[in-house]
This record gives C-alpha cells, structure tokens and sequence, in this order.
C-alpha cells in the first residue's frame, strides 16, 4: 500500500515540484497547505500516514503545527522539510514529536527514505545535522524553555507577522476579548510588554523565522 501523504509550504512552485517528484516515486499526495493552519486542518480529514511540513510557514510554524497535528490526528507522522540547520530549530522539532528533519538543499533520495522510515516508526534525521539530536525526547508539559500554551504561541506569531487583534481573532475564530486575554497572559509569562519585545522572542525561539 503507498504512504498516503499531505505537504506544507509557502512557496507554490516548490511545493508542486515537491509533490511531482513524490508521486514520480509511487507516493500518495492527498493534501497540500499554504500554510501550517491549513496543513493541521488537512492533517485532521485526511488522516494521511506523514505530513512534510516547512518549518516557516505563515499563521502557524511547522514544528507548532506538527504539534496540533500530534493531537488531532496521532498516527500521522510529521517530517520537518527546511532550509534551517541551526540545532536549536532542530531541537525544538524534536521536542515538539517531529519524526524527521530534513533540509531541502540535501538529495531527493533523503527525503525517500525518510518518508518510508518515518512511515514504519523510525526517527530520521537528514545529511549534516548533529546525530546527538536524536536523543531529545518530545515535550511531555512545556517546561521552562516552552512556557507558553499551544494557543498562546499562535496568536504570538500572528502578532509578530504584525496582525491586529481583530486580524487574529478572525482567523483563529474566536472574539477579540478572548485574544487580548492571551495577549495579556503571554506578556506577562514572558515579562515582555512591548510588540517590539515580542517579535524579538518569537525570532530567538524559532516561533517565527527571518
């Protein structure tokens, strides 16, 4: 039976020569995002067996959104498909549950063999990143270096991509009461009461990339 498989990532072109060359190879494309909140809606419906998922993606990043997928539909496998090496983004992808991480300058046969690794239960990491990763278990509460809720850090990305609160209430789907009751309990998690302050946050911890 093929792997059954959904893609996320911004850049149009990219993803649909992503999606040519997986079927080339007798995958299962059944979904594909623009974005990591349309990557977790797909991920629910679809029920695909792995996800590849850009790592700076607009509305949701793809280690949030391998997160929300972790939880809305747990026998999907996510892969971290990136152009970031950092161990730090790797770290974090690791913590989040992320099965493979992969940089999209590395040979197509990579990514092959992640998916059927992945896909059978194996944890993959990719040419040129540190074999010492492998290590990191996924997050079981949060802990110091996560203090945030799931919910917190969407609405801090969408406020460092600078939407309003409007903006964010609309596209989370909730009032806009609700978001600057999260605004206010992020700012004062993280003693940072500025927007400025927040952007910067949400650049050192990966939550948005520049």
């Amino acid at each position: 039976m093929s792997v059954r498989i959904i893609l996320a990532d911004d850049h149009p072109m990219f993803l649909q020569g992503l999606k040519r060359l997986l079927e080339r190879a007798d995958f299962e494309v059944v979904g594909e995002a623009g974005d990591g909140r349309e990557a977790v809606r797909l991920a629910t419906e679809k029920r695909p067996d792995v996800a590849i998922l850009d790592l700076a993606m607009p509305l949701l990043n793809g280690v949030d959104a391998a997160r929300e997928i972790g939880k809305a539909a747990p026998g999907t496998k996510t892969i971290i498909l990136t152009t970031y090496s950092e161990d730090q983004c790797v770290r974090e992808a690791m913590r989040a549950g992320v099965s493979g991480y992969l940089l999209k300058t590395k040979a197509a046969s990579d990514l092959m063999q992640a998916i059927r690794e992945v896909s059978q239960g194996t944890i993959y990491l990719g040419e040129g990143l540190s074999r010492d990763l492998l290590q990191l278990q996924p997050e079981a509460g949060g802990g110091r270096e996560n203090p945030l809720s799931g919910r917190e850090r969407q609405v801090l990305q969408l406020i460092a991509e600078g939407k309003k609160i409007k903006e964010i209430a609309a596209i989370l789907g909730v009032s806009v009461k609700t978001i600057e009751t999260h605004r206010m309990r992020l700012m004062d998690k993280l003693d940072i009461h500025e927007t400025a302050g927040l952007v910067r946050y949400a650049i050192r911890m990966g939550i948005i990339h520049v």
